[in-house]
């Protein structure tokens, strides 16, 4: 969390960040707002929701700091870069990118949100360094009142899965390649 809270200009936003770091590390098996916010003491999600949501803060800065401080702590010995999607059912056509569409976690065409994931792996351990959503063109690109909704930003194009997985390798292995010029000894 120290190499983060910087990112968020009040108390409030960074201990609710610092509780949504801790969730998907816990024990809890189900991983979306409700367990992790229950675990750290608020009865309900809103404030990890309002967090995400409505508070400024620079989701992609947040990653770069972790990704550095992953690569850090796990090294580069044997490094591996790994790339796969996933989807996350849903019952409401609100959420950002959600149509129907197949996915293998249900094993068929359902209504989800389909992520593609970066992850990075050496010896010793393993962890996400970077995620992209997948945003459908016809559903979601060319619907400006659905996007806005959403809060997906007009910048966010649609592509094909591939695509994003090659941006991620490419920005993780450039960083890497920065942050190993910088090292000193």
């Amino acid at each position: 969390m120290d190499q983060i809270a910087g990112r968020f200009s009040r108390v409030e936003p960074r201990a609710t960040a610092r509780a949504c770091l801790l969730g998907p590390l816990s024990r809890v098996g189900r991983k979306n707002c409700w367990q992790p916010a229950e675990q750290a003491g608020p009865p309900r999600p809103g404030p990890m929701q309002r967090m995400l949501r409505h508070t400024r803060w620079e989701a992609d800065a947040v990653r770069d700091d972790i990704r550095a401080y992953t690569v850090e702590h796990l090294g580069t010995d044997g490094g591996v870069l790994t790339v796969d999607e996933t989807g996350f059912v849903k019952k409401d056509h609100a959420s950002a990118g959600a149509q129907h569409q197949y996915t293998g976690t249900a094993g068929r065409v359902e209504n989800s949100q389909v992520g593609v994931f970066l992850a990075y792996a050496t010896g010793r351990e393993r962890a996400l360094a970077d995620r992209r959503l997948h945003v459908p063109e016809q559903s979601w690109c060319a619907d400006p009142e659905r996007r806005d909704a959403a809060g997906i930003p007009d910048e966010v194009r649609s592509a094909t899965k591939p695509r994003p997985a090659r941006e991620m390798t490419a920005a993780h292995v450039l960083l890497r390649s920065a942050s190993m010029l910088h090292t000193p000894g």
